[in-house]
C-alpha cells in the first residue's frame, strides 16, 4: 500500500525545473525588456506614422487651402489691431490729389433727435474714391485712300487704335481693357471665365470667353520680340535660379520651366523637365552661376558654377531625422547641423564678424566634416539615399561660401514658380500648346515688370497701340543687340 501511495504523490508532483545560472537569468529578463521597450517604441511610431498618412489624404484632398501653414496655434494671438502702445503707427487714406466732383451737403432743417431747429457752425470735408462702372466707345471714321506711285492701299491710323481691321474686325476691345485682362488672367490667376465676370461686374463690358482668348493670343504675339530679348538676358545674366513645375497642356502633363536673374525671369512651358528642356531658356554653353536643387539633368551644364539648393537638404535631413530609428538618425542630424552651420558662418561673415581669411578656414573645416560623415558606411537604406545624393552635390553644397554674395538657396525660382502653381490650382493649365505658348510669353513680361519695379500695365497697352512689333524696355540693352541678331538669323 505504501508503495502504491508512493507512487500517487510521485505522479502528483510537478514537472522538474531544471537549475539556471542566475546571470542567463539575468540576460533573459535582460531582453524581454528590451523587447518590451522596442514593442512599445513601434507601437508609438506606427500611431504617428498613421495619424501623418491621414494628415497627408486629407491635405491632398483639400482643395480650398493650398498654402495652409500646417497645425494651428493651441492660443493663437487675438487678429487685427492691439490696444494701447501695441497698436502700432496710426495710419489714414491720404486726401486725393485730384477731385473730380464736388457736392454740397447741407444742414438739415431741423434736429434729427428732438426737431429742434438747427444754427450753422462749420464746414467739414469728407473724400470718397469711387470706381463708375462705365465703358467708353469709340469710334473711329477712317480715311481710306490709294498710293498715286504704286497704287497700293492706304489707310489712316489714330494712336488710340489697336488694329487696322475694318470689316470682320470692325468692333475690338480697348488696349486698357485687354491690358486689364491679361493681368487678371495671367498675373493674378484667374480663369478666362472669371476674368470676362470681372470685365461685365465691374465695367459693364461684354465679352466671350473666346474672344478674350484670341486678344491675349494676338498681344502674345506682339510681345515675341521682348519674350526673345529676355531669353538672351537670361543666357547673358551672371547668375540663374531655375526651377520647374508640373503644367497640364490639352489634359496631359508637361513641365513649366523658370529661370530667374537679377533682372529678368523667363518661363517656358516644355515637354519634358531634363537638359533638353532647361537649354532651351540657358542655352548649351550657359558660363554663369546655376542656383538650383538637386535635380540632376542640371549637372549637365559643364560650363557653369553650381550651388545647390541648402533649403531642400534641410528639409530633406529635418523629415528623416523625425521618423528615423534611433540608431539612423545620427546621420540626417549631423547633416542638418553641418549645414546649419554653413549658413550661420555666410551670416557672420556678412555682419563683419568673420574676416575674409577666417571664412576660407571655416570653409575648409566644414569641407572636411562633410567628407568624413560621406566616408562612414551607412547600413539604413534611407540614410545611403541620402549619402548618395550628397556625394554627387558635394563639389556644389559650398560655393556661396567661396563666392560671397550668392545665394545658397533657390528660393527666387520658387517664388516665380508660386504665380504658376496659383493658377493651375483655379484652371489647370493650358488647352493647347498655342495657349502655353501664350501664357509663357506673357507671364514673363508680366513677371519681369514686377521685378524690375514697373507697372505692366502701361508696356501691354503699348504693344497693343503699336502699329508693328517692338522690344520693350524692360529687357537690357545688351539682350535687345542679341535678341535683334538673332531674329535676324531666323529671317
Amino acid at each position: 500500500m505504501r508503495a502504491s501511495g508512493g507512487q500517487q504523490e510521485r505522479k502528483k508532483q510537478p514537472d522538474v525545473i531544471d537549475f539556471v545560472p542566475k546571470r542567463e537569468l539575468d540576460r533573459a529578463e535582460q531582453q524581454i525588456a528590451r523587447q518590451q521597450r522596442e514593442i512599445e517604441r513601434l507601437r508609438q511610431e506606427n500611431n504617428r506614422l498613421r495619424e501623418e498618412l491621414e494628415a497627408a489624404l486629407r491635405a491632398g484632398k483639400r482643395q480650398a487651402a493650398p498654402h495652409s501653414r500646417g497645425r494651428l496655434k493651441n492660443k493663437p494671438k487675438r487678429p487685427g489691431r492691439k490696444p494701447g502702445h501695441k497698436y502700432g503707427k496710426r495710419a489714414s487714406r491720404p486726401i486725393p490729389s485730384r477731385i473730380d466732383e464736388t457736392i454740397h451737403v447741407p444742414l438739415p432743417e431741423q434736429c434729427t433727435h428732438c426737431g429742434g431747429g438747427v444754427e450753422f457752425q462749420q464746414q467739414a470735408a469728407q473724400y470718397q474714391e469711387e470706381i463708375v462702372r462705365r465703358t467708353i466707345v469709340r469710334r473711329f471714321d477712317i480715311e481710306v485712300g490709294r498710293c498715286r506711285c504704286c497704287g497700293r492701299r492706304v489707310q489712316g491710323r489714330h494712336p488710340l487704335q489697336t488694329s487696322d481691321a475694318i470689316e470682320a474686325g470692325t468692333v475690338q476691345l480697348g488696349p486698357e481693357a485687354l491690358a486689364l485682362a491679361a493681368i487678371l488672367n495671367k498675373q493674378m490667376g484667374l480663369s478666362l471665365g472669371h476674368t470676362q465676370q470681372v470685365l461685365s461686374y465691374g465695367y459693364g463690358l461684354k465679352v466671350s470667353c473666346g474672344g478674350l482668348y484670341r486678344a491675349l493670343a494676338r498681344m502674345a504675339r506682339r510681345a515675341q520680340p521682348t519674350y526673345a530679348g529676355l531669353v538672351q538676358a537670361a543666357r547673358q545674366a551672371e547668375v540663374n535660379v531655375p526651377d520647374e513645375t508640373g503644367w497640364k497642356v490639352g489634359g496631359r502633363l508637361q513641365w513649366m520651366h523658370v529661370a530667374v536673374s537679377a533682372q529678368v525671369t523667363v518661363y517656358a512651358i516644355l515637354p519634358g523637365r531634363g537638359y533638353e528642356q532647361s537649354v532651351v531658356i540657358l542655352g548649351n554653353h550657359y558660363q554663369g552661376f546655376l542656383v538650383r536643387d538637386g535635380w540632376a539633368p542640371y549637372r549637365r551644364f559643364v560650363e557653369a558654377g553650381h550651388q545647390s539648393c541648402l533649403r531642400h537638404l534641410l528639409v530633406r535631413c529635418s523629415e528623416m531625422a523625425r521618423i528615423a530609428s534611433p540608431s539612423a538618425v545620427a546621420f540626417p542630424q549631423a547633416v542638418h547641423d553641418l549645414l546649419q552651420a554653413s549658413l550661420q558662418l555666410r551670416d557672420r561673415y556678412r555682419q563683419s564678424e568673420v574676416s575674409e581669411h577666417g571664412l576660407r578656414s571655416a570653409t575648409g573645416r566644414l569641407e572636411a566634416g562633410l567628407n568624413r560623415l560621406l566616408e562612414t558606411p551607412q547600413r539604413d537604406p534611407a540614410n545611403r539615399r541620402l549619402a548618395k545624393h550628397l556625394q554627387n552635390e558635394q563639389p556644389y553644397l559650398f560655393t556661396f561660401l567661396h563666392c560671397p554674395g550668392l545665394d545658397a538657396t533657390n528660393h527666387e525660382a520658387e517664388r516665380a514658380v508660386r504665380w504658376m502653381v496659383i493658377a493651375r490650382k483655379v484652371w489647370g493649365g493650358n488647352r493647347t500648346w498655342a495657349g502655353a505658348q501664350t501664357q509663357q510669353i506673357l507671364v514673363s513680361v508680366m513677371r519681369t515688370c514686377w521685378q524690375q519695379d514697373k507697372d505692366p500695365f502701361p508696356y501691354l497697352t503699348l504693344l497693343l497701340r503699336f502699329p508693328g512689333t517692338q522690344m520693350l524696355d524692360i529687357v537690357p540693352a545688351a539682350a535687345q543687340t542679341a535678341a535683334l541678331k538673332e531674329c535676324n538669323k531666323c529671317r
